[in-house]
């Protein structure tokens, strides 16, 4: 499913001062140079902050951990739980609709929905105080069927109990989470078959239920000040903003935006540069050389101070788009022979544009590309601007050979037969 970011973005986004801190104590959790681990608990206090993430959310937590945006957008684009648009001021209503809950009633559950909030799901509702989604398993199907509204569990749900619920949540009120129907945990509907000695002695609610009765409020977004910042990692010391300050991670100078190889996450002194002449894919062929070198965040973070970039004068990034002088330039003709330029866009891979590059480099024929060997095609790899990799990762020489000898590849015979660049002779 493709995941979009929403159209309509605030102009800023900054964490609270409780949040931030607790924001910058997640930092001690990781070995310096590490703190991207910390991305998507970061990501999650955003979130939980406003209600949904974004794009200044992300950019923002991306930058306090020295992260090229794109790596934080790749996060919070592929899980589910990170809301990409707004959500209800009140509450977002979370309705399992996986196997269990199907059967015993989620549908009649989305009809509520869509009935009182609106009838697609990640709609606001016309006041703007409820949204909802349809999610999968949240693993209660003992007491399904079931919704998840803010961070508790509401279970044994009818469209009934679900109707009050909203009225409750719209008059500021916050209905007990936990069975609907009087169950304890999820024991059977009919009263335990089994430590029924125990019936008489239990609580009136279990711990989860009790917990969220005692903080009174398990919708409101979270600004930090909700209960004491510890970091027991840190040793009993170092219990206190105070300490949690003092022990905040400091970026490696190694690390992006200000590590010469690009690598995200970082690395230690010591470690071997991660190679960049190819890319981690299973053909190897798949990542450009050079990608990412020289990215910088385009700010800090608004309150607080956290791994500020390390200067270091022997560190030169080579930038993604700068002429290499790595293989061996192939060797060109200064004008196609007299019968005309081969149609190069019959090699899968090459299109009008490109097609015009290589004839502007003096590349008319497949013969021509058919006679590189591995330092020419590392050469086009590194220099034909806005396509690096391209030549290895098609196999271009391969196909150009083919071509050559008069034969088709299965590309070209589909291109003629689909007249795909009739329109760019």
């Amino acid at each position: 499913m493709l995941r979009r970011l929403h159209p309509d973005q605030p102009d800023s986004f900054a964490f609270t001062p409780d949040n931030q801190k607790w924001a910058e104590a997640q930092l001690t959790k990781f070995p310096e140079g590490r703190q991207a681990s910390a991305i998507i608990p970061l990501l999650w206090r955003a979130q939980e902050q406003e209600g949904w993430l974004s794009r200044p959310a992300i950019e923002h937590v991306s930058e306090m951990l020295g992260l090229a945006y794109i790596r934080g957008l790749e996060v919070a684009t592929f899980y589910f739980m990170f809301q990409l648009q707004p959500v209800g001021s009140v509450a977002n209503i979370q309705i399992c609709g996986t196997t269990t809950c199907m059967i015993c009633g989620a549908e009649d559950l989305i009809s509520v929905c869509r009935e009182r909030i609106a009838d697609r799901a990640h709609q606001l509702s016309a006041d703007g105080k409820f949204s909802w989604e349809e999610v999968e398993c949240l693993g209660a199907c003992a007491n399904a069927p079931m919704a998840q509204i803010g961070k508790d569990y509401y279970e044994d749900l009818t469209a009934a109990r679900l109707g009050e619920i909203l009225d409750e949540l719209a008059a500021g009120k916050v209905p007990t989470p936990g069975s609907q129907a009087g169950r304890f945990a999820a024991e059977p509907s009919n009263g335990l078959t089994s430590l029924s000695e125990h019936d008489s002695s239990r609580m009136s609610s279990n711990a989860s239920v009790q917990l969220a009765a005692d903080i009174g409020d398990t919708v409101k977004r979270i600004d930090g000040s909700e209960v004491p910042l510890l970091t027991p990692w840190l040793g009993k010391a170092a219990n206190s903003n105070k300490a949690a300050r003092k022990t905040a991670a400091k970026r490696d100078d190694m690390m992006p935006p200000s590590g010469p190889d690009g690598a995200q996450g970082g690395r230690g002194k010591a470690e071997k540069a991660a190679p960049r002449e190819r890319g981690d894919s299973s053909d190897k062929h798949s990542e450009a050389p050079g990608e990412a070198v020289g990215v910088k965040a385009k700010g800090k973070p608004k309150q607080g101070k956290v791994a500020p970039v390390k200067k270091d004068a022997s560190i030169k990034a080579k930038s993604a788009d700068a002429p290499s002088n790595e293989g061996k330039k192939p060797r060109v003709r200064s004008a196609p022979r007299k019968a005309g330029a081969d149609d190069l866009k019959m090699i899968k891979g090459i299109g009008p544009q490109l097609e015009r590059l290589l004839n502007d480099l003096g590349i008319h024929h497949f013969d021509q590309i058919a006679k590189w060997g591995d330092a020419e095609v590392s050469w086009v790899d590194q220099n034909i601007k806005g396509f690096k990799g391209r030549a290895s990762r098609d196999s271009w020489v391969a196909q150009a050979t083919q071509l050559a000898q008069g034969d088709e590849t299965e590309f070209s015979r589909r291109a003629k037969n689909d007249g795909i660049y009739k329109d760019n002779k």
